[in-house]
């Protein structure tokens, strides 16, 4: 499961790219992008900034409402559940990085692992997007089996759509974008540091934990 990840190239580099329109104006590049925090996107052929994570309601044990969860990951065999279906039919992004970070180690003292492809400085995971009313738009990354070295980090790992099917994510029916949610079969570089896996944490994740939605 993806809770962090990074993107460290120019947005005028991600533009070309992906072929897509400049971010307009006050769209910015973080280093680290976290659930709940803003991230780049590409979405109806321009380049944006969207909120890493669907907001679920919660209540508090009075019923009283409390801030959203930012619910950042899908599960590819769950997308036709209510909580997915609307945005997997008609609103499909393409979220680009340099490497994704899963935690390894023992409780209390997890460390960074980041997985990347050394063959391509930057890829594409697959994603979905909605318009919220707390947050504005807000994005969700496509989580499939882990296959090969992505497996001794975790269960799952991010859907990596090859260049070639881009496009075909982004336009074609839901049963043919359903098609690309597999496991990545290429190489796969594995990086483990000793940096704790514990980071400054944005407003919106002081107060919600991260996760996957069935």
């Amino acid at each position: 499961m993806c809770n962090l990840y990074r993107l460290s190239v120019p947005l005028a580099e991600i533009s070309a790219l992906f072929d897509a329109a400049s971010a307009p104006t006050g769209a910015n590049l973080p280093a680290e992008t976290y659930p709940g925090s803003p991230g780049i996107v590409i979405a109806a052929g321009q380049v944006r900034s969207m909120v890493w994570g669907f907001p679920l309601a919660l209540t508090g044990k009075q019923g009283q409402p409390l801030k959203p969860k930012p619910v950042n990951n899908a599960r590819s065999d769950k997308l036709d559940s209510a909580f997915w279906r609307a945005s997997f039919a008609s609103r499909r992004c393409l979220i680009p990085l340099t490497a994704w970070a899963e935690a390894e180690g023992p409780q209390g003292a997890k460390t960074r692992t980041w997985l990347s492809l050394p063959d391509q400085p930057v890829f594409a995971c697959a994603g979905i997007w909605q318009p919220t009313a707390p947050w504005g738009d807000s994005y969700a990354m496509i989580m499939t089996d882990a296959v090969g070295a992505a497996a001794t980090c975790h269960t799952r790992m991010p859907v990596i759509l090859a260049q070639q099917d881009w496009q075909a994510w982004l336009d074609t029916s839901p049963e043919q974008a359903w098609a690309l949610c597999v496991p990545y079969r290429g190489a796969i570089a594995i990086a483990r540091t000793a940096t704790p896996w514990a980071a400054p944490r944005s407003p919106r994740q002081a107060s919600a934990r991260t996760g996957t939605r069935a």
